[in-house]
């Protein structure tokens, strides 16, 4: 068993890492990112990482589109950008990349991977939340085309996008197996978009509501099959579930080099915090949280990229959603008491970083919801 990283792995982290730290580490994170900052991100490649090459993407499976996040979430400062370029890739792009036609296929991927292309993903409505068989909006078969009903919340990146993914019910009669996926672009008739909504972090992934009224959708745009729908979002949830989750990994090792520096600087007593034992064991269990979440990220993302070899991987995705969303506040809480009152101010970002953790335990299934699959998983 190898855990050391390749060469070409190592260069493609550090070479991302470089180049994110001098472009992004100055973003002001209060206010949305704009064209021009998801632009700079589209020409790193981070908006294609795991799209196929001949359509601009990167090819790059499960692992190394997580090292790729971690790096991104390492060197930007504002981590709303980083998890709206993570959405707009694995919750919307890998959807379109593994169920829509060869023509939609040729028509978006493209674009998708080198963002002039923004992508939202609409499933969330306010009464269904974490119960995705309980949709209200509805498509309905019309000649060669669907028509859409209904409203759906929090859809980030949904004020820029320009293509949602959403989900629908085409048979009321089939429970979950009566949903269906569709690629809806902006641009057509009966679209509208409301937000941003205010937000307590992730400031620069703006965030709204999506209305489709009576929008009718080619059926060239069906994802998959009628149907399929409910399956199509595990998939994508597989995906973001194993790999979003990286970009936490790589806020998580910046903290704790800053909260180590100013361990080592701040003098209070006539001896640096760090020495401490309540500042550094504090320091040992943020590294603790962190070492223990990126095994368990690593590993679901490997053995997400070992599933046409049959290797399950909805356990170990579930695992390490669990472990880093959750290292990610305790991390955060902690490295604000290490800063103490300067923590507690906007200007050293510090705050910003338990703002941002927050709703990690949120989105792509709460924490709740991965401890109900992890019981399932083991028997219960």
């Amino acid at each position: 068993m190898d855990f050391d990283l390749t060469d070409t792995q190592t260069k493609r982290y550090d070479d991302i890492l470089g180049t994110v730290t001098s472009r992004f580490s100055r973003r002001t994170p209060d206010s949305p990112f704009s064209r021009d900052d998801w632009a700079a991100a589209a020409d790193l490649g981070l908006t294609g990482l795991c799209l196929p090459a001949e359509h601009g993407g990167s090819g790059l499976g499960a692992l190394d589109t997580a090292l790729c996040l971690e790096a991104f979430g390492r060197g930007c400062a504002d981590t709303g950008l980083v998890f709206g370029v993570a959405a707009h890739l694995l919750a919307c792009a890998v959807p379109v990349r593994d169920f829509a036609g060869a023509e939609v296929r040729d028509e978006l991927l493209s674009g998708l991977a080198g963002g002039t292309i923004l992508a939202a993903n609409a499933m969330t409505e306010d009464e269904a939340g974490s119960d995705v068989g309980r949709l209200s909006a509805t498509a309905t078969a019309d000649g060669d085309h669907y028509v859409i009903d209904g409203v759906k919340s929090f859809a980030s990146n949904a004020p820029m996008a320009d293509l949602f993914v959403t989900y629908a019910v085409t048979d009321p009669a089939s429970g979950f197996l009566g949903v269906s996926a569709f690629a809806v672009p902006r641009d057509l008739p009966g679209v509208s978009v409301q937000g941003p909504f205010r937000k307590m972090g992730l400031h620069g992934c703006a965030a709204g509501r999506v209305t489709f009224s009576r929008v009718r959708v080619p059926a060239a745009y069906l994802l998959g099959y009628e149907g399929q729908g409910s399956a199509i979002f595990q998939h994508s949830m597989g995906w973001e579930r194993a790999c979003l989750f990286g970009l936490y990994l790589g806020v998580m090792q910046n903290q704790l080099e800053r909260c180590v520096e100013h361990a080592r600087g701040r003098k209070q007593f006539g001896q640096s915090i760090g020495r401490f034992q309540a500042i550094s064991h504090r320091l040992a269990s943020m590294k603790q949280r962190l070492e223990s979440a990126r095994l368990l990220l690593y590993r679901a993302c490997w053995l997400l990229d070992q599933e046409e070899r049959g290797r399950e991987h909805v356990l170990a995705a579930a695992l390490s959603k669990t472990a880093v969303s959750e290292a990610a506040v305790a991390n955060a809480l902690d490295a604000v008491q290490i800063f103490g009152g300067s923590g507690y101010l906007v200007e050293t970002g510090i705050e910003q970083q338990l703002r941002d953790a927050v709703p990690g335990a949120i989105f792509s299934g709460t924490t709740e919801i991965q401890k109900e699959v992890i019981a399932r998983e083991v028997g219960l």
